[in-house]
């Protein structure tokens, strides 16, 4: 080929390349709402000393979504009910006041939300407790907030999935149970199998890698398991979550 030919070749090329760039570039980005966060540690008026009851409350607001902001604590406070069927606290200052007001030495209770996530049209809200009320350990909780900034609320599970999508989606999750249990070998363990079979959750998060389900203690797994984890790629979940929800598509 002559010199002249091939010169040409690699400006045409450079010349692509320069005008897919500038195409990217001004493609428009999907930038992060602003968080402000909000944190306080509190014990009882007048204690001191390491026995001293505890509350330590740590948020991550969303600025300008007031009522975001107010489901993020509604399902926080979810986290502190004592037995299934209790009412939540009104509120967390209601819910501070009432602990310390009734707390024993070595008491404590954490409380946090933390934006996990934000990627397209979703941001993903975690949010975590601790609780320690006597007893050989203490209670921890977990739960899963994911927010569609176009419609400008939280969905559900069935909202992220294609319709009548559900029972695929959660064979996709069996079979990342069957690798989790792999993982930790014991995926020829048919004792612990049958202790603790799969089972399924709402705390799941559509994350920029994969969709992730987290488990409660002692549901999958023991409490010395901590919080189970499981991880779908999007890649089988074709068909099943909605397209708009793949990272890169929203």
């Amino acid at each position: 080929m002559r010199p002249i030919a091939v010169a040409g070749l690699l400006s045409l090329s450079l010349l692509l390349s320069g005008c897919q760039a500038i195409l990217l570039a001004a493609k428009p980005k999907s930038s992060s709402l602003p968080v402000t966060r909000d944190a306080w540690e509190h014990r009882p008026a007048g204690c001191a000393g390491k026995e001293c009851p505890l509350i330590n409350i740590d948020l991550q607001r969303l600025d300008d979504l007031p009522e975001l902001n107010a489901r993020i604590e509604q399902e926080l406070l979810k986290l502190t009910i004592e037995l299934p069927g209790d009412p939540p606290p009104a509120s967390l200052q209601a819910y501070e006041r009432e602990f310390l007001a009734t707390a024993k030495p070595g008491w404590m209770s954490y409380l946090q939300a933390k934006v996990l996530e934000q990627h397209d049209r979703l941001v993903v809200i975690e949010l975590s407790s601790y609780r320690f009320t006597g007893g050989a350990h203490g209670i921890p909780g977990r739960a899963y907030l994911n927010y569609d900034r176009e419609l400008k609320r939280v969905l559900s599970l069935e909202e992220l999935l294609l319709p009548e999508e559900q029972t695929a989606f959660w064979q996709q999750a069996e079979l990342a149970h069957q690798a989790w249990l792999k993982a930790n070998g014991l995926g020829e363990d048919l004792e612990y199998q049958a202790e603790w079979p799969f089972a399924r959750t709402a705390n799941v998060a559509l994350l920029r890698g994969s969709v992730m389900l987290k488990y409660e203690i002692g549901r999958i797994a023991p409490y010395a398991s901590g919080h189970p984890e499981l991880r779908i790629p999007y890649s089988r979940l074709n068909g099943i979550v909605k397209p708009f929800y793949f990272p890169g598509r929203g």
